[in-house]
């Protein structure tokens, strides 16, 4: 299986170093987008809606994770896409996790591990 991953950060920097760490892996991932916050992302959802997971961070301008969370889960069909919180915050994990992130990841993110929960959500080899 190789996946399609949206990567939402407002941190330009981060989405780069997400993104670079992906691209390491192709047999894993096979495209990756990018939105800088979570009203981009809709946007992007929208116009892909074949998107495997998304990587999303909670601190963002305009639309923030927790409340992008709230408007991606409304929608029964998105249940199918696993989503799992990247952040800084861990006193934000409970709260994400009750509004339907799969997963919860501290950055600074390891790769192994950033790896290996994309594999156990989305059960790619």
């Amino acid at each position: 299986m190789s996946l399609k991953v949206l990567i939402v950060d407002d941190d330009f920097i981060n989405r780069k170093l997400i993104q670079a760490l992906l691209k390491r892996h192709t047999n894993l991932v096979s495209e990756v987008l990018e939105a800088d916050n979570g009203s981009e992302a809709l946007k992007v959802l929208k116009e892909h809606p074949d998107i495997n997971l998304i990587l999303l961070d909670i601190l963002m301008p305009i639309l923030d994770g927790k409340e992008f969370l709230k408007i991606f889960r409304s929608d029964p069909e998105n249940s199918r896409v696993p989503v799992i919180v990247l952040s800084t915050d861990d006193t934000q994990k409970s709260i994400v996790l009750d509004l339907g992130a799969e997963d919860f990841i501290i950055k600074p993110i390891g790769e192994e591990e950033l790896i290996d929960r994309i594999r156990y959500w989305t059960q790619a080899d």
